[in-house]
């Protein structure tokens, strides 16, 4: 429908349609009077003698209350849209075409419990088919007709975009062409988005660019003159499916290999033929920032028999893709043995057993995450698939009691890297395998079967957990009582305060344990001590990495004889990249001494979501920053309405950072374990309020392990009072 005049003749057969479909005529039009009074007015003239309805209503302009059932229904069609054209990225100039499906499936869905049968089954007296639908959006291959080359391509790339209205065939719409055509030769691969499938030598960090942006032509309301009906007729469909378009034998696709471009590295006799290796599946993705790309932007691109640098091409690429879902997974090898593997340490560890479903049981869902795992310099050394459970669908009393783990504070690990250091320690670490999976539960606790491995002779049992599952509510207590009762059974004494640290004394050596999950970091006064409780650990649990601590919860820890020293160089120069300040201009000071910061009600506001990102992602930095902790908690002030002049300020800690990125924390050998606390405040500093910010820290001899910049809970009315306030907080 082009315009407003043509809304009669599209309603007009639509009401005589409804009546020669169900035999009778309607009851009541209603409609609202702002738009549509001269159409019902119409159509009511016309249905005093064809009989099309009995009453025309009108709802008040601007009162959906009084067309309640419609306007609910166009909610509902709008939300199944909307999540239909993100899907795949769609464009959304075919919205018009997502509303048209939306419905089609809608009609396929059951109206309510009660009834138990579909908006189709109630018109037409029958079930509907399903198995002819299809993920809208998806990329699909129509079939070509006609006389065709040799060698030309027997099928055209397209999107999906429905169902046909009057005939058993799919809407799509050929990228080659820009036409919609109605076919039903068509190869479909759902697990494919409608975006460009390589990437591009141009600098562009956008993620998820679609091949669609510099399309401006609107083609959002569908309509029968603007199809391109494809030459295949409908009615060579099989008559057997009734009203569902009939696909073609074949709906599986796989993308066949590509060589990734070779960049010009260097002498011709430093590149050396590679014939040995197997060659790798090179599917690259388009989701890449210009920054991971190896090799200069502008040199020129050459082709080379030789395979050498096409291998860490592919490896730098295939490094950092992570799956947005099974599917997306199930098509990369890699990916799939990384599945394997989670399912095989199930195995391993007899965490579930195949069961029948009890009566009455509710079993819980399961899904697939996938995660690189990176070192100390951003390289990815494992592509892990967890397996885990839908936890939050668990009720209280029934699928669990207690959840509370304890885990170890910042504080806590920076007094043992201070400790360690004093006593010239080295300090070690362990990662177990799929901790959580070593957790025993005592609950009754039923899960589906893992998506895309589900048992083929007994797709509709379900697993009764021996174990603890990822995603569980008591899963981090369960493994977390798994390792203590392990470690008090091999002599350890557990703190008092924190009881994340373990101790263990033999003669005159000392051994301390300091967990945080799965994540375990141990050292003593004897390598032999150490060597002994690694071994223990190894024959208890399947460890995935062991060796001297270095990198650790984002910290960077380098460790010699005279002191220790931790950082985030490379998370700041991750968090620059991030919100594109890597080329700014550095600054020596994170904040401005002529400038205090205020509400600023009347200036211009900015992006919300982008503001909170940036000041949680320095709030993380924090952990070795303390240089910055009293800019960035001002700045946090202001998240819930941020103007200009506040992201100013943060990007002015950027920019510091930029200047700074390699400072951190020395912790020297020489120092003493002599606990100091220091505080001040900036009295009335807020300009808001009027109230104190706290600043306080504590040594372990030389060495800083804690500190804060807080705002106080009243208002001191004077300095003194203040200064007492600043002071108590930092003896509590």
């Amino acid at each position: 429908m082009e315009s407003n005049d043509e809304a009669f003749e599209f309603v007009y057969n639509l009401v005589l349609r409804l009546r020669n479909e169900s035999g009778h005529a309607m009851r009541a039009l209603r409609s609202e009077a702002r738009n549509s009074r001269m159409i019902v007015s119409k159509l009511f003239a016309i249905s005093c003698s064809k009989k099309l309805f009995a009453i025309a209503k009108f709802s008040s302009p601007y009162v959906p209350q009084q067309n309640g059932v419609v306007e609910r229904k166009n909610r509902t069609l709008v939300e199944m849209a909307r999540t239909m054209l993100d899907k795949h990225r769609t464009p959304r100039k075919f919205w018009a075409e997502a509303i048209n499906t939306a419905c089609y499936v809608s009609n396929l869905i059951f109206l309510r419990s009660v009834l138990n049968k579909t908006s189709y089954e109630l018109q037409f007296g029958r079930q509907p088919k399903v198995s002819h639908l299809r993920v809208f959006g998806c990329r699909c291959f129509v079939l070509k007709q006609g006389n065709l080359d040799k060698f030309e391509p027997r099928s055209s790339d397209g999107v999906f975009l429905g169902y046909a209205t009057h005939s058993r065939a799919y809407r799509v719409w050929l990228l080659d062409s820009g036409r919609i055509v109605e076919t039903c030769e068509v190869t479909f691969n759902e697990t494919m988005p409608c975006t460009t499938p390589g990437f591009e030598l141009a600098g562009d960090d956008e993620i998820g660019t679609t091949i669609f942006e510099d399309d401006e032509e609107d083609v959002g309301v569908s309509s029968d003159t603007a199809l391109a009906a494809a030459t295949e007729p409908a009615a060579s469909l099989s008559e057997d499916d009734e009203g569902a378009p009939v696909p073609s034998p074949s709906t599986t696709w796989e993308q066949p290999p590509l060589d990734p471009p070779i960049h010009a590295a260097g002498p011709a006799e430093d590149v050396r033929e590679v014939t040995t290796d197997p060659q790798p599946s090179r599917m690259v993705q388009r989701d890449h920032p210009s920054r991971n790309i190896i090799g200069g932007l502008n040199e020129r691109v050459t082709r080379s028999r030789s395979t050498y640098l096409a291998h860490f091409a592919h490896y730098a690429f295939v490094a950092s893709f992570e799956p947005h879902d099974v599917g997306h997974a199930l098509s990369d090898a890699n990916w799939v043995n990384a599945m394997y593997e989670e399912l095989e340490n199930f195995e391993r560890n007899q965490v579930w057993v195949l069961v029948e479903p009890p009566p009455h049981c509710n079993p819980i869902g399961t899904k697939w995450v996938f995660k690189n795992k990176q070192g100390e310099d951003g390289v990815v050394v494992r592509n892990k698939a967890r397996h885990v459970a839908q936890g939050f669908c668990q009720k209280e009393g029934i699928d669990y009691e207690e959840t509370f783990a304890p885990v170890a504070r910042l504080e806590a690990i920076r007094i043992l890297l201070a400790f360690v250091a004093s006593k010239g320690f080295k300090l070690f670490q362990m990662d177990v395998k799929s901790a959580f999976l070593n957790g025993f539960i005592e609950e009754e606790v039923y899960v589906r079967q893992p998506p895309g491995f589900e048992h083929p002779k007994f797709p509709n049992r379900v697993f009764k957990l021996q174990k603890a599952l990822y995603g569980l509510k008591q899963a981090s207590r369960a493994w977390y009582e798994r390792l203590r009762k392990f470690l008090v059974n091999q002599g350890f004494q557990m703190g008092s305060v924190d009881k994340t640290l373990f101790l263990l004394k033999h003669g005159k050596d000392l051994l301390i344990v300091q967990i945080y999950v799965d994540d375990i970091i141990f050292g003593g006064s004897s390598h032999a001590l150490c060597s002994k409780f690694s071994e223990q650990m190894s024959r208890e649990f399947e460890m995935s990495m062991m060796g001297e601590l270095q990198f650790f919860l984002g910290l960077q820890i380098r460790q010699t004889p005279q002191r220790t020293f931790v950082h985030q160089s490379k998370y700041t120069r991750d968090l620059l990249w991030k919100f594109e300040m890597a080329n700014a201009s550095p600054l020596m000071t994170p904040m401005s001494t002529s400038t205090a910061l205020d509400a600023d009600e009347d200036g211009k506001e900015v992006d919300q979501k982008v503001y909170r990102g940036i000041i949680r992602s320095l709030l993380y930095l924090t952990a070795t920053r303390p240089d910055i902790q009293f800019a960035v908690g001002l700045c946090a002030r202001f998240q819930a309405s941020p103007r200009e002049s506040h992201r100013t300020a943060v990007k002015r800690i950027l920019r510091y950072i930029k200047f700074t990125p390699e400072f951190g924390l020395w912790y020297s050998a020489d120092s003493s374990l002599s606990l100091l606390g220091f505080s001040d405040l900036d009295h009335a500093g807020c300009q808001i309020d009027r109230k104190s910010t706290s600043g306080t820290c504590q040594f372990l001899g030389t060495s800083l392990v804690s500190w804060s910049s807080h705002k106080q809970s009243s208002v001191a009315t004077s300095t003194c009072e203040a200064e007492y306030v600043a002071a108590a907080s930092c003896c509590s």
